[in-house]
């Protein structure tokens, strides 16, 4: 469990290559021409080659380097217009497309028989950190399936300058709710936040009003503990209020709270009015209310409007 959602894990499983050039010699075309020259000679990438020429991003991407690219097919750009009610490209914001295409590219090169489920970091940079990049979630249980919304469906375009993988969706800027959401061991907190009585915990949380948020994120075994130590048969069995307040009280609001900034004896501020204490001594830990302590796991999942880490013990205010 402690490693299951660490930034940057991103080896391991090998998942099935669904591309394969004709033959040798076009392999070898592939790989002499840069990520830009091969979207650009890709009929079905077409609408990506616009974007990227429309962003300016062309040069960066026909530089030298180790590039991992997730080009959204012709079809994902058209799905992702009419979704955000764009009537062409030219209507979309060059700033917020730049990001949006910076989101879709990693860093570093790796192939299908590197990809495994877990964080890595993207090049974009969103609105609630200067510094910080947005994750991306990578979950390979079922094929490749990117931070919930978008599918690789074609791998390994080898290229001079890294490696083009295809996806059948344009992957947005994912918020809280989207990395909650599309990790499976966040499920119970999901559970919890949706349920029919709560507040609309999904709108503020995919918003920007009070934002950035800091989320110290319960995973279902934490939750599971909680069910057990307050002996209780499941999530329906806690009382409203109880609840509610719970799950105010792991999130802070008006701050991107990283990892790099805690500090020993921090005292946090949380949504909900209370408090409780951090220590980075051996660890770093998080003493409740109550005085129950809980581990931080996993740190850093940065998204468009806030920051997230992984806990293993509900906090209790």
């Amino acid at each position: 469990m402690k490693n299951f959602l660490k930034p940057l894990l991103f080896s391991g499983i090998a998942v099935l290559s669904l591309y394969s050039c004709d033959d040798n010699e076009d392999m070898m075309m592939d790989s002499e021409m840069s990520v830009y020259a091969r979207i650009s000679s890709d009929s079905d990438l077409s609408n990506l080659k616009a974007a990227v020429d429309k962003a300016g991003l062309s040069s960066t991407l026909d530089q030298s380097g180790t590039f991992t690219l997730f080009a959204p097919t012709n079809a994902a750009f058209a799905t992702f217009l009419q979704a955000n009610g764009y009537a062409s490209l030219n209507d979309v914001p060059t700033a917020s497309l730049k990001t949006l295409l910076m989101n879709h590219v990693l860093g570093t090169e790796v192939k299908s028989s590197g990809i495994s489920t877990g964080y890595v970091s993207t090049l974009a940079i969103g609105p609630a950190s200067s510094t910080r990049p947005i994750s991306m979630f990578i979950n390979t249980s079922s094929g490749v399936r990117i931070n919930g919304v978008s599918s690789v469906v074609a791998t390994d375009i080898d290229v001079n300058n890294g490696v083009i993988h295809k996806v059948n969706s344009v992957i947005g800027l994912p918020t809280i709710v989207t990395h909650a959401t599309a990790n499976p061991q966040f499920s119970s907190l999901v559970s919890a936040l949706t349920r029919s009585d709560m507040p609309n915990f999904v709108g503020t949380l995919s918003g920007t009003a009070n934002s950035p948020f800091t989320v110290f994120a319960p995973t279902n075994t934490a939750f599971s503990s909680l069910l057990t130590e307050l002996n209780l048969a499941n999530l329906a069995a806690i009382p409203q209020a109880t609840l509610e307040n719970t799950l105010k009280y792991h999130v802070v609001t008006g701050a991107n709270v990283a990892s790099t900034n805690l500090t020993n004896n921090m005292t946090v501020t949380t949504f909900q009015g209370g408090t409780f204490k951090i220590n980075t001594t051996s660890g770093a830990k998080i003493t409740d209310n109550n005085n129950r302590i809980s581990n931080i796991i996993a740190t850093d999942v940065q998204c468009s409007n806030g920051i997230i880490h992984a806990i293993d013990k509900v906090l209790l205010p």
